[in-house]
């Protein structure tokens, strides 16, 4: 289980983002805060466009269909495990989705509420923050997507 410890998730939400993987419906589960219920102001716009291209990239690339690299979510040990991962600062979302699409773990969004965080975002808080999580995110994206030229075969939408 992950969230950010800085009052923006909300704890009291945990059951709905881990019953998927009790229930054995998934093996990774992402709390999408652009479905769920924000508070005005919780996202700053570079956040949500960000957000929005990361994951149009990584369905054109991996054909997988997330709204969000939302902090809230959960995974099954032995997944995240398998994951190998390896960021361990901006990156660390999007390599744990694309690495899950890699390996073909089910996976699955719940919306989750969002509010304002205490404090100020290292990332979002500011200009230097925000365009340095974005190159990260992009890179990574890049790397494991056309660098490694492993981008997906197109899906038959009618299936």
């Amino acid at each position: 289980m992950f969230l950010d410890a800085d009052y923006s998730d909300h704890p009291d939400e945990l059951p709905r983002v881990v019953d998927p993987i009790r229930q054995d419906a998934a093996d990774f589960v992402i709390g999408s805060r652009l479905t769920g219920c924000r508070e005005s102001g919780a996202m700053p716009p570079q956040s949500i466009y960000g957000n929005k291209l990361a994951c149009f990239l990584m369905w054109v690339l991996f054909r997988v269909k997330h709204t969000d690299l939302g902090p809230f979510r959960a995974i099954r040990y032995d997944a995240l495990q398998q994951l190998n991962m390896v960021d361990r600062n901006f990156g660390w979302t999007v390599e744990m989705q694309i690495k899950a699409a890699k390996q073909k773990l089910l996976t699955v969004e719940v919306p989750v509420s969002y509010r304002k965080r205490v404090g100020v975002s290292k990332i979002s808080g500011t200009v230097s923050g925000s365009i340095r999580a974005g190159y990260k995110i992009l890179y990574l994206i890049a790397k494991y997507g056309l660098l490694n030229g492993q981008a997906a075969e197109p899906v038959d939408e009618s299936e």
